[in-house]
């Protein structure tokens, strides 16, 4: 494709800090763009991955503290979700459990299917944290202990999760995930970053990431 019938479809906008990074070449320009598009591609596959065993680890937990609808009855009458500073919380699970209500599909499952990341990183906040029984850090029965220097608390894997749930909302919003922060500059620097990430969260879930993402 002709590079400007490229950036007719991409907008010139977008395609700036490509040509500024590939000292205007065209063609670079393109490659480069289709690189983000691959690694954003191989990233946003392991953190779905992990996304689910996330997912089902704590669904595991929270099934043998709350019973087996859990995530259902934390929004009804007064489930755990309930309160007024939960309101975020109870709305995402409220909608998307009358929606399946709608179509006679609700199932427990498909219920955990309907939640976004953020649901599960919000388990770790002080008060979801509280309110499911201050006991989902056991499904990081790797993790490191606690010393003077780092606390690997609720609070640490709340903020490790942040950072996994914002890449995956960068990539699932098409942003650049090439390059230095702010910057025309490739580097792929925060991607190891995260990637490493991710895969001590798998070791400290008791998971061979290497085995897990095989291939």
């Amino acid at each position: 494709m002709k590079y400007k019938d490229f950036e007719h479809t991409m907008s010139s906008q977008r395609m700036e800090r490509y040509l500024t990074a590939c000292g205007r070449n065209t063609r670079k320009a393109m490659t480069l763009y289709r690189y983000n598009l691959k690694i954003s591609q191989e990233m946003f596959t392991i953190v779905s991955c992990f996304e689910v065993a996330l997912r089902n680890a704590i669904d595991r937990k929270l099934t043998e503290n709350l019973g087996k609808e859990w995530l259902k009855d934390s929004i009804i009458g007064n489930g755990i979700f309930t309160q007024p500073i939960l309101k975020k919380t109870r709305n995402i699970i409220d909608f998307a459990y009358h929606k399946l209500q709608q179509t006679q599909s609700y199932s427990h499952p498909k219920l955990l299917d309907e939640m976004e990341f953020g649901i599960w990183k919000y388990m770790f906040s002080p008060i979801q944290y509280r309110v499911t029984g201050q006991n989902l850090l056991s499904i990081f029965p790797n993790k490191p202990r606690s010393s003077r220097e780092i606390q690997y608390n609720q609070t640490y894997i709340f903020n490790e999760l942040d950072k996994v749930n914002s890449l995956r909302n960068r990539i699932a919003h098409h942003e650049t995930i090439c390059f230095a922060t702010n910057t025309s500059t490739i580097d792929t620097s925060y991607i190891i970053n995260i990637y490493s990430k991710i895969k001590s969260l798998f070791s400290w879930m008791d998971i061979d990431s290497n085995s897990f993402l095989y291939g």
